[in-house]
């Protein structure tokens, strides 16, 4: 005779129901604590970068939330595989989930850019974002992942974060004629994109981008933000900081799972580890507000830091880069797919936008003259 398999959602309502009767049967309080279920996370980031503790945001609502039910052992980058190996680590079921950005795996599929560093047709992360739950994009990011690359994970999306900085340089840069020859760090297509603009560009983790910085192996660079960035020391390798770009101006967090224990899970804890990114980021955005800012002033007034605004040569030099990327990325039909749906979600949602917008600038300089140096 053959065996049926017993999954572990089979297993556990089983003993709990046998334990259950037997507390019943002595009169006994009729609910039997159940030791929660354990998720190992593993982030890419380093164990000091702020980005753990936006992490840590997402594993203590999820863990109020189911009521003890679930609990997370969460682990930095390289605890069990590197920054850039956490999809596979979850795929493969060496950890069972991860806290991370697509363009991190943009080595396997270069579609994986597309859902948080693409091209960038004016819609800002929060644009995006939406594009991800409203447009389209989540069923085309399963398409990509489950479909096409055949991946056992399931991925949620929260946090849309501001646009990253241009970032750090020894000297400021101008024009394109400043950054050409220039060996630079970024990731995912945002490295297509500074190639094209005659930089040699090497894709690290963040936590080898100062150490190349010191060893000479690059010029400048990027990571994410003024809070990240103070606690690489970056303020210790560069004392310009250029703030504004297109290189990635859309991204969000990408929270993954693996299929086979997610599925094992009761439905109501699917639901909380899912709608939990929903939940964090909120807070992780006003969390990022607050430290980003104040860290911005941290770099101004204790490290000397010079922050500019990226040129407008520059920005436009980026935007007709990207139009040079993107037939080239179009040539893979399932990339165009997703490039059309974002442009399409772009154009009718940022002509709302825009037009609805207040002229934040003018006020902020109404009631703070003479702060802001915008540029040309």
């Amino acid at each position: 005779m053959t065996k049926k398999a017993v999954s572990r959602r089979e297993l556990l309502g089983a003993s709990t129901l046998v334990g259950v009767t037997a507390v019943g049967a002595l009169a006994a309080p009729a609910v039997l604590a159940q030791a929660p279920t354990v998720i190992k996370m593993q982030t890419s980031w380093p164990a000091s970068d702020i980005w753990m503790d936006f992490a840590r945001l997402y594993v203590e609502r999820v863990e109020r939330m189911s009521g003890g039910r679930l609990k997370f052992e969460l682990m930095p980058a390289g605890t069990v595989v590197g920054a850039f190996q956490v999809l596979d680590g979850v795929n493969d079921g060496v950890i069972d989930a991860a806290h991370t950005v697509p363009v991190y795996w943009y080595g396997k599929h270069k579609a994986a850019s597309l859902f948080g560093t693409g091209p960038v047709f004016g819609g800002s992360a929060t644009t995006m974002l939406g594009w991800f739950h409203q447009g389209g994009g989540k069923d085309l990011y399963r398409e990509l992942t489950q479909d096409i690359m055949g991946l056992n994970l399931y991925g949620f999306y929260g946090f849309p974060m501001p646009a990253q900085p241009f970032g750090w340089f020894k000297n400021p840069v101008a024009t394109v004629n400043d950054v050409n020859g220039l060996k630079y760090r970024t990731v995912g297509l945002a490295a297509d994109l500074m190639q094209n603009m005659g930089m040699s560009v090497a894709q690290l983790p963040g936590g080898e981008i100062v150490p190349a910085m010191e060893r000479g192996v690059i010029d400048a660079f990027e990571f994410n933000n003024p809070s990240s960035d103070i606690r690489f020391g970056s303020q210790d390798v560069a004392k310009n900081y250029m703030l504004s770009s297109y290189h990635q101006a859309s991204e969000s967090f990408e929270f993954l799972f693996n299929k086979d224990v997610f599925d094992d899970l009761p439905e109501d804890l699917q639901a909380i580890l899912e709608y939990g990114v929903e939940a964090a980021s909120t807070a992780i955005t006003a969390s990022a507000m607050d430290n980003y800012s104040s860290d911005l002033q941290k770099l101004q007034a204790e490290h000397g830091v010079t922050v500019h605004r990226t040129p407008k040569e520059i920005l436009d030099a980026q935007l007709k880069a990207w139009d040079e990327i993107i037939p080239t990325l179009e040539a893979d039909a399932f990339m165009k797919k997703v490039l059309d749906s974002q442009r399409q979600w772009v154009e009718r949602v940022v002509y709302y936008e825009l037009m609805n917008s207040a002229d934040l600038a003018l006020a902020y300089e109404h009631y703070f003259p003479g702060k802001l140096n915008l540029g040309k």
